[in-house]
C-alpha cells in the first residue's frame, strides 16, 4: 500500500518544481508525459472494463480503487502513454490520502505547470474528469466510513 508522507500541496509543488526543469518546451513536456505514464505499473487485465473507465475521456482510461487503512489506494491504467502520464499524475498526488483530503484537495498544480497550452481541450476535459471520478470514489467511501 503507498502511504502519502507528504502533504498533498508538497507532492503538487514538487510536480511544479520538475516541470519547470522543461522550461516550458512542449515536446520535452509531452515526453516527460509519456515516461510518467510508463512508470505507472500496469492495471491486471481483468479491472480493464467498461465499468471501470472514466467517462468523458477521449481516450480510454480505467481506474480501480481499494479503501485500505482509512486511505484510498488508485490503480489505473489507458490506452494512450500521454493519457497514462497524465492519470499517473493524479495517483501521484492523490494516493494514499483519506477521502477528506481527496475531497478536499484544490488541485493547482496543472494550471502552474501550463499543462493547458500542452494537451488541448480535449484531454484537459478528460483531465477533469479524472479529478471528478477520483473525488467521487473519495466521497463514496467517505459516505460509507
Amino acid at each position: 500500500m503507498t502511504v502519502a508522507t507528504k502533504s498533498i500541496e508538497e507532492v503538487q509543488n514538487d510536480i511544479i518544481e520538475d516541470f519547470d526543469l522543461l522550461d516550458g518546451d512542449r515536446e520535452s513536456t509531452i515526453f516527460y508525459i509519456m515516461e510518467l505514464g510508463q512508470e505507472l505499473p500496469p492495471l491486471d487485465e481483468k479491472f480493464m472494463v467498461d465499468e471501470n473507465l472514466i467517462k468523458g475521456c477521449q481516450s480510454k482510461v480505467w481506474l480501480t480503487t481499494d479503501f485500505i487503512d482509512g486511505k484510498v489506494i488508485f490503480q489505473s491504467d489507458s490506452n494512450t502513454d500521454i493519457t497514462k502520464g497524465l492519470i499517473s499524475l493524479l495517483i501521484r498526488v492523490l494516493n494514499g490520502r483519506s477521502p477528506q483530503e481527496i475531497i478536499n484537495a484544490d488541485l493547482f498544480f496543472f494550471d502552474k505547470i501550463g499543462m493547458n497550452g500542452v494537451i488541448g481541450s480535449q484531454r484537459s476535459n478528460g483531465f477533469a474528469s479524472m479529478i471528478k471520478q477520483m473525488k467521487f470514489y473519495a466521497l463514496a467511501y467517505s459516505a460509507k466510513n
